[in-house]
C-alpha cells in the first residue's frame, strides 16, 4: 500500500485573511508533533457573553484544565494514545494525542466570576459572561 500526503479538499485561500492562514500553517506544523496537538477552538460573542468551543473528542473531563490568570483563559490537558490491539498496523493516524495547550487573552469587559465550563460529547462549552459597567455603551451627542 502506498501512503500519499493528505491535503484538505475544498481550501480557499481568497477568502481567508493573511493572519488566518499563517495561523493555520503554524498550528499543523506543531499539530505534528508526536507528544502534542493543537484542538480545534470556536470563539463567539453575543450582545451578553462570549462563547468559547473546543473540540476535544475521546477525553475525559478530569484530563482538562481550564485556568484564569490575569485577564489570560487557559485550557490544558492531555489525551493518551493507548494501543488496545497489539496486531494492528495503523497506516494513518490523524487523531491528535499527548498533551495542549491553547491561551486566550480575554477582552477587559467580562465578568470574571461568571466563568462556567460544561464538558459534553467531546466539546468543552466556556461561557464568559460581560460585565455590565464595563460594557461599551453609545453616547447621544446633544
Amino acid at each position: 500500500m502506498a501512503l500519499i500526503n493528505y491535503t484538505r479538499p475544498n481550501v480557499d485561500l481568497h477568502s481567508k485573511r493573511f493572519s488566518d492562514i499563517l495561523d493555520e500553517f503554524f498550528n499543523d506544523s506543531i499539530r505534528y508533533k508526536k507528544d502534542s496537538f493543537v484542538p480545534s477552538v470556536d470563539i463567539s460573542e453575543t450582545e451578553n457573553s462570549f462563547e468559547i468551543s473546543v473540540a476535544l473528542p475521546g477525553m475525559k473531563k478530569e484530563d482538562i484544565s481550564v485556568d484564569l490568570d490575569d485577564g489570560r483563559l487557559t485550557i490544558s490537558g492531555e489525551r493518551k494514545f493507548e494501543k488496545e490491539d497489539e496486531g494492528k498496523n495503523y497506516h494513518r493516524l490523524e487523531s491528535g494525542f499527548g498533551t495542549f495547550s491553547r491561551s486566550f487573552q480575554l477582552p477587559d469587559n467580562i465578568d470574571e466570576s461568571s466563568i462556567e465550563a460544561k464538558y459534553e460529547n467531546g466539546v468543552l462549552d466556556i461561557t464568559i459572561n460581560k460585565s455590565e459597567e464595563k460594557v461599551k455603551k453609545q453616547i447621544k451627542i446633544a
